[in-house]
């Protein structure tokens, strides 16, 4: 789970620093990956792993990059090309729809989604869901999933949980608008086909290096 792929501005406070991975930080990650044998692979095929029993490459791992920002397409896309690993980006959509020069535009998402990459909801605007009334969350997974399908012409089948927020109306609401699965924050490796609304992830900060990034994988949790 990535952040930004960029370095932070000068006087950036430490949830800055923390969500921010530059550059030549992130290219070695992806190249200690691609020497360890992992391979990339869309949160799809861990979908039908889990629900069917698709089979995955010996090494899988899902790269995200969540919130949308413009470094996404600035600096980890090429990257990710580069190396050639495929990601899963969580993008907000009001953000977009209101075209903040700091996250991405509809056109290199539409780039990024011909490249081979995965397009996922953020939500509308990035509230806190728990606790949110039913009309509240339908109106965040439908107007997510609204916006990306007419701006990419796709119905975008993973939710992102805003700052890992959420609770079982959540996880309810989103399934009812036919979302196959959400990603939290919570700590971990092991996926499970009883719980693909809370699918585990790796916080990667700003201080991991490429050694520990490949400890934090060879961990059993």
């Amino acid at each position: 789970m990535y952040h930004y792929i960029s370095t932070p501005p000068p006087g950036a406070d430490a949830v800055r620093r923390d969500l921010s991975v530059p550059p030549q930080l992130f290219a070695s990650h992806l190249q200690a990956l691609r020497q360890a044998g992992y391979q990339s692979i869309t949160l799809r095929a861990l979908f039908d792993h889990l629900m069917r029993g698709q089979p995955l490459p010996d090494k899988p791992i899902i790269i995200t990059i969540d919130d949308g920002y413009a470094d996404a397409y600035v600096n980890a896309f090429p990257l990710l090309r580069e190396y050639g690993f495929t990601a899963a980006f969580f993008v907000i959509t009001d953000f977009v729809n209101e075209q903040r020069p700091e996250y991405v535009s509809w056109d290199q998402l539409r780039e990024m989604a011909a490249a081979g990459m995965e397009i996922g909801c953020h939500s509308r605007n990035h509230p806190d869901l728990r606790g949110q009334s039913v009309d509240y969350l339908v109106w965040q997974a439908l107007g997510c999933k609204e916006s990306i399908e007419l701006e990419l012409g796709f119905h975008p089948r993973f939710v992102s949980y805003p700052s890992g927020g959420y609770d079982q109306q959540t996880i309810a609401v989103f399934h009812s608008a036919h979302y196959w699965g959400g990603l939290t924050s919570h700590q971990g490796l092991r996926q499970s086909s009883d719980r693909p609304f809370e699918l585990l992830r790796i916080r990667v900060r700003g201080s991991h290096t490429a050694d520990d990034l490949l400890y934090l994988l060879s961990l059993d949790w």
